[in-house]
């Protein structure tokens, strides 16, 4: 990671640790657009967050896809309930125009629009919140200018769906292989709730007294732990070599990692926590949720693994 990178890390962490605790989470997911109004405003203004991909000459930072995942990674740890992976994404697609429409990616990248991107219609992130909403069907990218949306409800309550229909649509582009794009994104959105878990069954072991020991004293809870941190960190390389060089297979192994990883860590958090973890007032069922919403999102991990298989193994 560069120490640019780095700098947007930490800054980015240093907010969420102030403006988005378990209680800021949930106070978010009960609101009425899904998520932390001032926080996205402090995100776009001291950040950038929303303009990391733009180009400078159209009102962005003129950054890279790694920045955005960056964000989005510490976002992930803790959950943010954000429209910054719907509104990237959107932008992304906008960019594929011959001749972008700079004034509604300036406004995407102020964070005063707020942008969805329809891979499946009936499952859209920020589809019920978006100001701008663009699809990408059978390799062509088309904006909505007119379109019906109806919220869905979802197993994760920190990332709110809807289900989309066009009313009127105008061509962008050509598909450059955003759906690619969106499944490294939520990779690492994916990596950073693994992280955060695993620290917190790390701190509830330590803390936690069984038979007059802390139970992360206990050498099969080490290792179990242990194999937790090395799926974790194998996930997260594979990741960022996703973020350097975005192709579909790249992608796909990306995805399938990130949540492997997460599906791992929640369940083994589940069972290590015992019954606490599934009260409301903890936030381990709140990651556990995240990960089997996140495995559903985009093209399945059957799917995925199908495309990988198809590479590597010779045709009949």
């Amino acid at each position: 990671m560069t120490d640019e990178r780095e700098m947007l890390r930490e800054t980015v962490a240093a907010l969420v640790t102030k403006h988005a605790g378990p209680a800021a989470v949930r106070a978010a997911i009960e609101s009425e657009r899904g998520y932390d109004e001032s926080l996205w405003q402090l995100l776009c203004e001291q950040v950038g967050a929303a303009a990391l991909v733009v180009p400078e000459e159209l009102g962005g930072a003129g950054g890279e896809l790694a920045d955005a995942a960056t964000v989005l990674q510490e976002l992930g740890r803790a959950l943010v309930p954000s429209p910054l992976l719907g509104t990237t994404l959107a932008e992304l697609a906008l960019l594929t125009a011959d001749e972008p429409d700079a004034e509604t990616l300036a406004a995407l990248a102020e964070g005063a629009s707020i942008g969805a991107l329809v891979l499946d219609p009936d499952y859209v992130v920020n589809g019920d919140i978006a100001d701008v909403v663009v699809a990408a069907t059978d390799g062509q990218v088309a904006r909505w200018t007119e379109f019906s949306a109806e919220p869905v409800t979802a197993m994760d309550l920190t990332r709110r769906l809807a289900r989309l229909q066009p009313q009127q649509q105008n061509p962008v582009g050509t598909d450059p292989g955003l759906a690619d794009t969106a499944a490294i994104l939520l990779a690492a959105e994916q990596i950073g709730a693994a992280e955060r878990c695993l620290e917190l069954t790390v701190e509830y072991a330590k803390n936690r007294v069984q038979f007059g020991r802390p139970i992360g004293s206990f050498q099969a809870l080490k290792h179990r732990m242990a194999d937790l941190y090395v799926v974790i960190a194998a996930a997260r390389a594979v990741v960022n070599d996703a973020c350097v060089q975005p192709t579909p297979t790249n992608a796909a192994t990306a995805r399938l990692s990130a949540t492997e990883a997460l599906g791992m860590v929640t369940a083994e958090g589940i069972q290590l926590h015992g019954g606490i973890a599934i009260t409301w007032e903890h936030d381990m069922h709140l990651y556990f949720k995240r990960a089997h919403g996140s495995a559903q999102l985009l093209e399945p991990p059957r799917e995925l693994l199908r495309r990988l298989e198809a590479e590597v193994l010779p045709a009949p």
